[in-house]
């Protein structure tokens, strides 16, 4: 048995008509990425092929491309006569936007959270700020047009569109930045803005103030107003901040 691993439900390969190996892969991946990133296994901890194959009911070969990927953003290692070993967190590639989304799903939720709004906290202002100077006219328009189809979907409630709009909103402010470096974080936006909506870390209507600012970026980056577009994200930012407080001085639990 895998310590901390519950058995995993597949009800039986042969009754599920699988597509088989690319589902089964991809559904291990996910319960032993959440595992490792919740703590379940301790940095050092060995893997046991076999056992895994039993847990999951999968061959060998969906097995062995799984753990190819844990290895590949740093989650294990193997080691010569000891085995597939678990690495410690400072290890993992925590900018894989696999690695966000199985945090978030785990007991470092709180963690990951405060983590990702620094960062986001560091970049998108400045992300705003070239927007600004570097934007096309269609595509300022365009980011205009969002923030307000979004103000529409916060004001009516609907969760799900207001999240899709919220994605592409922040996806175009860091393409129109025109920093290539910038634009590669645009997954990882996605996922934390994902997480906190699954999870329930985020209000059912959003803040009236957290939409004007939305618009407010927007229209300054039309203007080409670089200041007044870093100043709004930064507001924005700082909101989110606001917003998830509470839950971090409840948790009070460490950056892992």
């Amino acid at each position: 048995m895998i310590l901390g691993v519950e058995p995993y439900s597949s009800g039986g390969l042969a009754a599920q008509h699988a597509p088989a190996e690319a589902g089964l892969h991809a559904r291990v991946l996910e319960h032993l990425g959440t595992a490792i990133c919740g703590g379940e296994f301790a940095p050092g901890a060995v893997l046991n092929i076999d056992e895994l194959v039993d847990r999951y009911e999968v061959s060998r070969s969906v097995v062995r491309e799984v753990l190819r990927v844990l290895a590949s953003i740093g989650f294990i290692e193997t080691r010569r006569r000891v085995g597939v070993t678990i690495r410690p967190a400072h290890d993992w590639n925590v900018f894989d936007p696999q690695v966000i989304r199985w945090r978030l799903a785990s007991d470092s939720r709180i963690a990951q959270l405060r983590s990702i709004t620094e960062l986001r906290t560091a970049i998108e202002p400045h992300a705003a700020m070239l927007a600004a100077s570097r934007v096309g006219h269609d595509e300022a328009s365009d980011l205009v047009g969002l923030a307000a189809k979004m103000w529409a979907a916060g004001q009516a409630g609907d969760e799900e569109r207001f999240l899709r709009l919220d994605i592409e909103f922040h996806r175009r402010v860091l393409l129109a930045s025109g920093n290539e470096m910038f634009v590669r974080l645009q997954d990882l936006v996605a996922e934390v803005l994902t997480g906190r909506h699954k999870h329930h870390l985020m209000p059912h209507h959003p803040h009236e103030q957290a939409l004007q600012l939305h618009a407010e970026v927007a229209q300054a980056i039309q203007r080409h107003d670089g200041e007044r577009a870093r100043e709004a994200m930064v507001q924005l930012m700082e909101q989110a901040f606001d917003e998830m407080k509470s839950i971090w001085d409840q948790t009070a639990e460490p950056a892992r």
